[in-house]
């Protein structure tokens, strides 16, 4: 029976631990996964032993203030896999900690596998060596990925995305429209302020007033999927004090992203996964003084959005920092809705599944934990 110990630090992670559980006890019924994550890895069978409504995390700044929090939850990985025994330990994203788990897991013989690894190809390419002296393989989601990885050592397979089995609508489009409260003539622009409670603080009361401006120029009504990190109150009092209607919506993602006609969202996986379901997006960011200070002098490439970093080049508008103001924000939504330009977008998001590979990734991903975990034994 393989023993699998997860470590996935946020909403985002926590939808791959799910997806991958689920495909690792469809091949193996018998095998016990367990670890960090939240409802979809609690939902797909896995055993949640820290969740991560206790521990998301963004930026340079906010790190240092966790520090001890972040070392309690380190010597508690530990702990675990002194008792538990995992033949494998399986790290999704969330790099600042689950490297030091990683090199925890290497001190005591359990093989490791990174999956959506350290993006060395956006901050420094020289910390792919860092990843390959500590991991036992990388399982690699992108192309440039995979390159980057396997020059600096790795023993790197490369399985493709991961959302290309995820992202799936699960009605037709009448019901979902339906369920989503979409009504004819008008537009629906879905706000997507995050995932952490410090996104909630620093971009929501923006993307409110933005949407204010917006109400002012055209017929529109405002969705907002709730993340499982984040309280239902809290944001229903930032809306409530914001005097603007907007619905928060529980599940069915993938089917509100079907339908809607724009997102203003955080940078972050959930633009990739709206992308994927033909959903374009503002995105945007803000994070503190210092550590956009630090990013500014480490980052390799052009742009922080998945989908423009997967099309290589700027397909959909970016506000950063100083730039993020309610009245760019609406600006650019008006500008991706006028007919040619949403043309241009909804062509350049069909490029983005394109480059994405094909699908199965979650389940190559699968096999290649429970013949890691099987080498162990």
């Amino acid at each position: 029976m393989a023993k699998i110990l997860i470590s996935a630090g946020e909403a985002s992670g926590d939808i791959h631990a799910g997806a991958l559980t689920a495909a690792i006890k469809e091949a193996d019924p018998a095998a016990e996964v367990f670890g960090m994550g939240g409802g979809a890895l609690r939902t797909a069978g896995g055993e949640v032993l820290f969740d991560i409504k206790d521990h998301g995390v963004m930026g340079f700044a906010e790190v240092i203030k966790k520090l001890p929090a972040l070392f309690r939850l380190r010597r508690d990985f530990g702990r675990a896999m002194d008792e538990r025994k995992p033949d494998t330990l399986v790290v999704i994203d969330y790099p600042g900690f689950n490297m030091r788990i990683a090199a925890l897991a290497k001190k005591k013989g359990i093989p490791v596998i990174s999956y959506i690894s350290p993006s060395a190809w956006a901050w420094n390419r020289g910390r792919a060596k860092d990843v390959a002296k500590i991991v036992t393989k990388v399982a690699a989601i992108f192309h440039f990925e995979y390159d980057v990885y396997k020059e600096a050592g790795a023993d790197t397979v490369f399985v493709g995305h991961p959302l290309l089995d995820i992202v799936k609508p699960s009605m037709e489009k009448a019901e979902a429209e339906k369920w989503a409260g979409k009504k004819a003539g008008r537009k629906l622009i879905l706000l997507m302020p995050g995932s952490r409670a410090q996104e909630i603080e620093k971009m929501l009361p923006d993307l409110l007033r933005a949407a204010k401006i917006l109400r002012e120029k055209m017929e529109v009504d405002f969705a907002m999927p709730r993340a499982a990190t984040i309280p239902f109150q809290v944001l229903e009092e930032k809306i409530t004090e914001a005097g603007i209607p907007v619905r928060v919506t529980e599940g069915h993602n993938y089917d509100l992203f079907s339908v809607a006609d724009l997102a203003i969202a955080t940078s972050g996986t959930v633009t990739l996964e709206a992308a994927l379901c033909g959903l374009g997006s503002v995105i945007i960011y803000r994070t503190s003084p210092v550590s956009v200070f630090i990013a500014r002098r480490v980052l390799d490439i052009p742009d922080i959005g998945l989908p423009n970093i997967v099309a290589g080049r700027h397909i959909l508008p970016e506000f950063l920092q100083e730039d993020l103001t309610p009245e760019n924000m609406a600006a650019a939504a008006l500008e991706l809705m006028e007919p040619e330009r949403n043309k241009i977008m909804h062509d350049d998001l069909r490029l983005v599944r394109e480059r994405l590979g094909e699908p199965g990734a979650v389940h190559r991903v699968a096999d290649l934990v429970l013949n890691t975990a099987k080498e162990k034994k």
